[in-house]
């Protein structure tokens, strides 16, 4: 699939108008013979370095006025190309991170995320926050699981029944799954997904189940009752 853009259509797309985006993924993340393998994907970047011919320029310019012009260039071009080579490695580093922490998720599926804060990738991978953040804004990885951007990883912690905690964006894809499964003349009210959780130990008030329903972009259940 390299080299190929992937089409991503939205959670939700089922129940409000079509819309269809196409994402070239900046990172892939394969397995293979049981381990996961990470490619980035550096098919949209430019093969930088410094022209031998401006090299050899500036040797032929020693003693001359325009040395110190064009030294301060090739530092800059230097400077740029370290940046572009720091980028697509910190993008590494935070991939295998999320590998770490969200393992359940690469093997199983959504429904296996976990809980997962930007400061624990910031720390394991020794890395300010921020930087973290802006890492993982507008990326993409295609996985064994379909394709997501990076910030798809992080979410907060619900705390189910039984003490434990579980990532809301489990709990998001446990909805969507009951809402796709549902009757289509008599659909489940955010109330009856609320009980279905409670139930399978996840215990979310009624009015969180309407805002994650409303940030999937799926309608609320008066809209989605189809009659026979």
């Amino acid at each position: 699939i390299k080299n190929q853009a992937v089409s991503m259509r939205w959670i939700g797309n089922e129940y409000s108008n079509e819309q269809i985006n196409y994402v070239i993924p900046d990172v892939y993340v394969y397995k293979l013979d049981g381990e996961f393998i990470i490619q980035l994907n550096n098919d949209g970047l430019p093969q930088l370095q410094l022209s031998p011919e401006y090299q050899e320029l500036i040797k032929d310019k020693a003693g001359d006025d325009s040395k110190g012009y064009l030294a301060e260039k090739k530092r800059h071009a230097q400077n740029f190309i370290s940046s572009v080579h720091y980028r697509q490695n910190s993008i590494y580093k935070v991939v295998k991170s999320l590998l770490k922490f969200q393992n359940d998720f690469f093997e199983k599926g959504p429904g296996h995320l976990k809980p997962l804060v930007l400061n624990d990738v910031a720390q394991d991978i020794g890395l300010h926050e921020s930087t973290v953040s802006r890492i993982t804004s507008n990326k993409y990885v295609h996985t064994p699981q379909g394709l997501y951007e990076l910030k798809y990883f992080f979410s907060s912690a619900v705390s189910t029944t039984d003490g434990n905690l579980v990532a809301s964006e489990a709990i998001k894809n446990r909805i969507r799954q009951l809402i796709q499964q549902e009757a289509p003349e008599k659909p489940l009210s955010d109330n009856a997904l609320s009980e279905l959780l409670k139930k399978e130990g996840v215990k979310v008030a009624r009015r969180t189940v309407a805002k994650y329903r409303d940030q999937m972009k799926i309608l609320p259940v008066k809209h989605r009752r189809k009659s026979r």
